[in-house]
């Protein structure tokens, strides 16, 4: 991994994401999504990216971290809704799905992405930040050092995490998404190295990438951990009310977390440290791709590179 970081010439802002038997790739100023259709056949859909927070405000520095998550979440499901219609005979809608599309007819789509999302953000709090805080709670009278109170909670947190991912990873379907997860770092990296994006190019480099969204969610994790050791250990009402306050501000430092070590030319102490627990999950949520969804990768990424390279900076 070291010598793949010392040999890249590109910083690229190019990044990505697994599907169902596909990839997006998302550039400078446009959505590419590759899907291998169940015929062999390879399906590319090209969009404009049409941002949800356009002010200035919202791209500052910390602040954009929540934004930038919301925006690419909601890109993301709207792609996964996309691959999963090549795969979606004998799916049958749920109840929400019914009563949104009763309710908003023609937007139906458009609201069932934005309930997903939402439901994702709701499920994620819930399980992963504000259950750990309730757990550690038990052990208030037994541990009267509110610092490591908060490691606790945290330790249970990360625990939660990678044992969720780890269930996941066992699922036939899951791994193959991981094992296309794994074909968009290949690519990128091969992009960035500045190397012809060929099948034989791609597959000799590394399935982990700093800039991935696991190493994001661990990030968050550990920052957590700090931030929330200055507010003390209240009782439990307020100690949710903090929590849930600051996650954008959590959210917000580990996006600039990991823009600045997706960007730093070279390997460092720092950023071997700061990496090292994300590459240690992507472990788990990236497998190495056969050669057909190496295809794929490379298929979505061609149509985002811009024809200015000067446009495509991180």
């Amino acid at each position: 991994m070291s010598d793949l970081i010392k040999r890249e010439v590109k910083k690229t802002s190019i990044g990505g994401q697994a599907l169902i038997e596909g990839i997006m790739m998302k550039g400078p100023d446009k959505i590419a999504t590759a899907v291998r259709k169940p015929d062999g056949e390879i399906e590319i859909k090209e969009s404009e990216i049409k941002q949800i927070f356009k002010h200035k405000f919202f791209k500052l520095p910390i602040i954009r971290g929540s934004f930038v998550l919301i925006d690419s979440l909601v890109n993301g499901v709207k792609e996964l809704m996309y691959s999963a219609e090549f795969y979606g005979e004998d799916y049958e809608e749920d109840a929400i799905d019914k009563f949104l599309k009763k309710v908003f007819k023609d937007k139906a789509d458009t609201a069932i992405i934005y309930a997903s999302v939402i439901i994702a953000l709701v499920f994620s709090v819930g399980i992963f930040i504000l259950g750990p805080t309730l757990l550690t709670n038990i052990l208030k009278n037994v541990v009267k050092n509110t610092f490591m109170l908060n490691l606790i909670e945290g330790v249970i947190r990360v625990l939660l995490f990678v044992g969720y991912v780890y269930i996941v990873s066992k699922l036939d379907d899951i791994k193959r998404v991981f094992m296309y997860h794994g074909a968009e770092h290949k690519t990128i990296y091969c992009y960035e190295n500045g190397e012809e994006l060929t099948v034989e190019n791609v597959r000799k480099y590394s399935t982990l990438h700093p800039r991935c969204g696991t190493s994001f969610m661990i990030n968050v994790m550990l920052i957590s951990i700090l931030v929330f050791s200055f507010f003390g250990w209240p009782n439990p009402f307020v100690r949710l009310a903090i929590r849930l306050a600051m996650l954008p501000v959590i959210a917000g430092l580990s996006y600039e977390l990991n823009k600045y070590v997706g960007g730093c030319e070279g390997e460092n102490i720092f950023t071997r440290i700061i990496t090292y627990p994300g590459f240690q999950i992507q472990k788990i949520t990236t497998k190495e791709p056969d050669d057909s969804m190496i295809e794929i990768a490379i298929a979505a990424m061609e149509r985002v590179i811009p024809q200015n390279g000067e446009d495509d900076t991180w």
